[in-house]
C-alpha cells in the first residue's frame, strides 16, 4: 500500500499569510507544509504537497493521487463552491478524503455555505485556522 498522502490547495492559497490575514492568519502555506511533513513523517508517510490556481491542474493532481496515494487532504478554496470537475475527480479516489477550510465558511457569505466536496469527504474541518490541516492529517493517519 502506498504511504504517500496528497495535500492539495486551491486558488489564492499561495498568498496565505499575506491575503486577508484577519481571516486567514499570518502563517504561510510553507508553514502548513512543514508541519504536515513533520506529522506524516513521524508515522512513515510522505507528502505530495500541491497548490494551484488552475482547476484543471488540481484535477490532474487528484488523478495522480488516485494512482499513487493512500489519502487526500484538500482545501479547494473558492473551487469548493463551484467545481463539479474537482468533485468528480475526487469520486474516483477510493481512499480517505479530508476537506479543510482555514476559516469557518459557514459564518461567511451565503455563497460559501455550499460545498461540492463535503458530502463525498470522509470529514470536513472548517474554522480551525491552519491547525485544521494538522487535525486532518492526524485523523487520516489514524484511519490508515
Amino acid at each position: 500500500m502506498s504511504k504517500k498522502i496528497f495535500v492539495l490547495n486551491g486558488p489564492n492559497l499561495n498568498l496565505l499569510g499575506k491575503r486577508q490575514p484577519e481571516i486567514y492568519g499570518h502563517d504561510t502555506l510553507a508553514d502548513v507544509e512543514a508541519k504536515l511533513r513533520e506529522i506524516a513523517g513521524a508515522e512513515g508517510h510522505e507528502i505530495s504537497f500541491h497548490q494551484s490556481n488552475h482547476e484543471g491542474e488540481i484535477v490532474d493532481t487528484i488523478h495522480k493521487a488516485r494512482l499513487e496515494g493512500c489519502g487526500v487532504i484538500i482545501n479547494p478554496a473558492a473551487y469548493t463552491h463551484t467545481s463539479v470537475a474537482i468533485r468528480d475527480a475526487l469520486l474516483t479516489c477510493e481512499m480517505p478524503i479530508f476537506e479543510v477550510h482555514i476559516s469557518n465558511v459557514h459564518a461567511r457569505e451565503a455563497f460559501r455555505h455550499h460545498s461540492y466536496v463535503s458530502d463525498i469527504a470522509t470529514a470536513v474541518i472548517a474554522g480551525l485556522g491552519i491547525e485544521g490541516y494538522n487535525a486532518a492529517m492526524r485523523r487520516l493517519l489514524q484511519l490508515l
